[in-house]
């Protein structure tokens, strides 16, 4: 029953239930460019320093800023390279947290406030990235998955800092129905890569009000204070902008990859 009620404020939920056929995938994977898988590989590469990354915690302090509401707390941000993430706040007016899990057969996630009453994330807002904290996440998803396709942008000037810009997206199994907005649009994820050091400056998706998967609502991850861990490049200093704004500002104070996160972090329990 979960499903059908989630399925009941998406128009593309039988994407989700679909795998790829053999043709599909080799279509897509022959319509990427080289030259983006490329700049993808060797930007994993700089993040992982030939590290092996299972998990990643990150810990630190957090600005949130809705409106004309602006606190400042502390953060935790977790996640697997499987695909599952979780935030968790703890601010003034109360705590504040949000699930990702892409790992079972179809995307499942929820958000809470400080009432804790859990709440589902609409189908169509669960299709771009659940890792949206840690590139290297992000990036080795999508080179692992041959249904993701690449496309090079080309180099750009971004805020001062001359960039790469490749964005991924993915084709649903079934054609997408007239009306509405496309799979591979609901999925597409814009990477901005440093282009002296390849090291993400910052990533960007659009999500949509739970009612309207037609319309866009941009979010941009900007990425800075790159620091060695264990011979990794992690980001320390995280900015989330949603419509063109600052609404959250993390910096890390700890960050502990590998520590065996158990997959009940990640467990879904939304108020249904």
């Amino acid at each position: 029953m979960r499903f059908v009620r989630m399925c009941v404020t998406s128009v593309l939920c039988l994407a989700f239930a679909g795998l790829l056929s053999a043709q599909q995938v080799s279509t897509q994977t022959a319509n990427s460019s080289p030259q983006a898988v490329a700049l993808l590989q060797k930007s994993f590469a700089a993040l992982t320093g030939g590290q092996s990354l299972t998990d990643v915690t990150l810990s630190g302090t957090a600005r949130r800023i809705t409106g004309s509401d602006d606190e400042a707390g502390t953060a935790v941000f977790k996640a697997l390279a499987s695909g599952a993430a979780r935030t968790d706040l703890t601010l003034p007016a109360g705590a504040r947290s949000e699930v990702w899990n892409l790992s079972g057969t179809i995307p499942d996630g929820m958000w809470s406030g400080p009432d804790g009453i859990n709440h589902s994330i609409v189908n169509h807002n669960l299709l771009t990235e659940p890792a949206w904290f840690f590139p290297t996440f992000a990036i080795t998803r999508r080179l692992s998955d041959p249904s993701f396709v690449f496309t090079y942008v080309g180099a750009e000037t971004r805020k001062g800092q001359t960039v790469q810009h490749i964005f991924v997206s993915q084709t649903a199994l079934l054609p997408d129905p007239p009306g509405v907005p496309t799979f591979a649009h609901l999925t597409q994820v814009d990477f901005f890569l440093d282009s002296t050091t390849l090291l993400p400056a910052a990533i960007a998706f659009n999500i949509h009000p739970d009612n309207n998967a037609l319309l866009d609502l941009p979010v941009e991850i900007d990425f800075s204070d790159y620091t060695t861990v264990n011979g990794a490049q992690i980001a320390f200093h995280i900015q989330k902008l949603l419509n063109n704004s600052l609404f959250l500002d993390f910096q890390a104070q700890t960050v502990t990859p590998n520590t065996g996160l158990s997959s009940s972090v990640f467990a879904v329990e939304a108020g249904l």
